[in-house]
């Protein structure tokens, strides 16, 4: 039996039959030119009745639109893991007319609390409906409110020309009459991409041009679980295909993210298995023209973002842009080094890698005037070095570095850095500052073989060296944010690995997770996420790990907020002896005295069948 939601008011509740003869249906079809409307389930924030057997919340979009329904409060008593059983909510994304029955395919349930479900829900066309149910017993969930809105889908079209008989290619090629940016989406997008979805997106510029995208959308699953560990990812090859290496692997939730090829073409691969798929993604692509040249005044008119009016005067001669086409390492220098800065100077230092690269900042001479060395801690109105970082799309203060203590090593979070020297008073005989720069793809870690199937991964192997040290990004120095890297260990069959971490520093407070917002360490016996380990992050004593199997992995993940100085450990492949297999003593006693009574047994047999003839 059907129930057919079919007003076009703000919301109406239908009585009648329909899954079952007390199904309601609450009908929402407009905003009433607001950006959002409002829902909530009975009595909200009261606990929901008992016994609501069928409550409809049918959203009615027009014909070029869909439903997008966020959800700000979600309490439904889960009664069993699968929300099967009991309170839950029933949500159709892929109906194609306002109407419901027992065969209408729905797409899942949604039970517990605000941190289990979807961030978002998108309908696939202009219909989608909510089912409440509620059990016997009363308890005290308080259900649920959200908003809703509708997206005109018009204008969400990829730009690419699609591979005929291709499920979902694409190829975005170039020529002299084509033009040199575009956009492309996820599939379905605005919509949320199907379960088991699988995109290929293919960029071919011209020679002596390289390709730029730039995210500004990323929502496939909550929480911040490696990207090794998620089913819905999108990972990115530096090259023309799945064999080239891989720039990065993005996850989760996040935005303005860039990449930058080092050739003419990218290969990007999305896939997703994850029971409650994403929103999905929209970005924008562009072909251009590779840097000729280093060490150049800078083009204000293609500048990053201003970080402030702090650092936003008028630029000096000192100004310079270094790019890695032409130079991967060198120095850059306070004006006048080693002899006294001017005052009142004012340089920036502009990095641009491409690929995987990170810039790394190592300081050798650092001698900067301060008006009271002894007692005063802070670096306000003192002369300075500030480093920044692209986060988000827009620049980002690392620290700032002033006095005569050399800083830490420092690493980007990605293709980009920048720093930012400022001098307030005549430098009285200080010398200033020398730096050395380097594009690395290695992340500052100097052992294990680095593997080209991930971004940032290292293998080491028990038959080739059984032991050694391993470390985190840019160690001594800070880690980058926004980095994830992995360590993986292969043993032999007689091999037990021992790690023995001597120093740890992983910014972050237990449970090491989003709501903290920190940094981790995992550790993994399966290439899968593993529940044995928890993870680890804080200032630690040192401690150690042991274990029996072949493979082992630990993974690290920063997010984008605070740094530390990361870990430092030792591995040792360590070999011991296989037991046999051999029957106790009195196994094999008892198995002789087995044989013994079968044979005796026999041999009786055919005795008395022979006095028998």
């Amino acid at each position: 039996m059907w129930l057919r939601c079919t007003a076009l008011t703000l919301f109406v509740v239908i009585a009648g039959d329909a899954v079952n003869p007390s199904c309601e249906c609450l009908v929402y079809s407009s905003t009433f030119g607001k950006e959002y409307g409002r829902f909530t389930s009975p009595d909200f924030p009261k606990p929901y009745p008992p016994n609501i057997d069928c409550l409809l919340y049918t959203f009615i979009a027009g014909s070029q639109e869909i439903i997008e329904i966020a959800l700000t409060d979600f309490n439904i008593y889960k009664a069993n893991k699968d929300c099967s059983q009991g309170d839950y909510v029933r949500v159709y994304l892929n109906l194609d007319r306002p109407e419901v029955n027992e065969e209408s395919p729905w797409s899942g349930l949604l039970c517990g609390t605000l941190p289990t479900t979807p961030p978002f829900l998108y309908s696939a066309g202009s219909v989608l409906t909510l089912e409440l149910h509620s059990g016997g017993e009363a308890n005290n969930s308080t259900g649920f409110q959200g908003t809703f809105r509708f997206i005109d889908t018009s204008k969400y079209r990829t730009d690419g020309i699609k591979i005929p008989g291709a499920m979902c290619e694409y190829q975005f090629p170039t020529n002299n009459h084509s033009t040199t940016r575009g956009r492309f989406y996820s599939p379905f997008y605005p919509s949320s991409y199907t379960k088991n979805s699988k995109c290929v997106y293919r960029f071919k510029a011209r020679p002596r041009e390289r390709i730029r995208i730039v995210f500004e959308e990323i929502v496939l699953q909550k929480g911040d679980i490696s990207c090794l560990d998620r089913e819905d990812v999108l990972k990115i090859h530096d090259g023309p295909s799945v064999l080239s290496p891989v720039m990065t692997v993005l996850c989760n939730e996040m935005s303005n993210v860039e990449v930058l090829s080092t050739s003419n073409q990218i290969y990007m691969e999305f896939s997703s298995s994850s029971e409650w798929p994403g929103h999905g993604f929209m970005a924008t692509y562009y072909y251009q023209p590779v840097s000729e040249s280093s060490t150049n005044i800078i083009d204000h008119s293609t500048k990053l973002s201003d970080p402030g009016p702090a650092v936003s005067a008028t630029r000096s001669s000192c100004d310079v842009k270094i790019v890695s086409d032409s130079s991967k390492t060198g120095q850059i220098l306070s004006p006048g080094f080693p002899v006294s800065y001017p005052p009142k100077s004012r340089c920036r230092y502009e990095f641009q890698g491409s690929g995987k690269e990170r810039i790394k900042i190592t300081f050798t001479h650092f001698n900067l005037y301060a008006t009271n060395r002894k007692k005063k801690k802070s670096c306000d109105r003192e002369d300075s070095v500030v480093p920044y970082i692209v986060t988000e799309g827009r620049l980002e203060k690392l620290d700032t570095f002033c006095g005569t203590t050399i800083p830490k090593k420092i690493m980007s979070n990605g293709p980009r850095l920048m720093l930012e020297f400022t001098s307030f008073n005549n430098s009285r005989g200080s010398a200033g500052f020398k730096a050395e720069y380097s594009f690395v793809k290695d992340f500052g870690v100097t052992t294990g073989k680095q593997l080209a199937e991930y971004p940032c991964a290292f293998r080491y192997t028990g038959d080739e060296i059984p032991y050694g040290h391993f470390h985190s990004p840019n160690f001594p120095g800070l880690y980058p944010r926004d980095t994830e890297c992995h360590y993986f260990f292969h043993g032999t069959r007689t091999q037990k690995l021992k790690i023995y971490f001597t120093y740890f520093d992983i910014e972050g407070i237990h449970p090491c997770d989003s709501i903290t917002a920190s940094d981790y360490v995992e550790f993994f016996n399966f290439m899968e996420h593993d529940k044995m380990f928890t993870r680890h992050c804080g200032q630690l004593e040192s401690f150690e790990i042991e274990f029996e199997r072949r493979f082992f992995r630990v993974t690290f993940r920063s997010n984008d907020r605070l740094d530390g100085t990361g870990f430092n450990a030792t591995y040792h492949f360590i070999n011991h002896p296989i037991a046999r297999k051999t029957l106790p003593a009195s196994s094999s006693s008892s198995l002789a005295t087995r044989i013994y009574f079968s044979l005796s047994l026999w041999i009786f047999l055919i005795s008395i069948s022979l006095c028998m003839d």
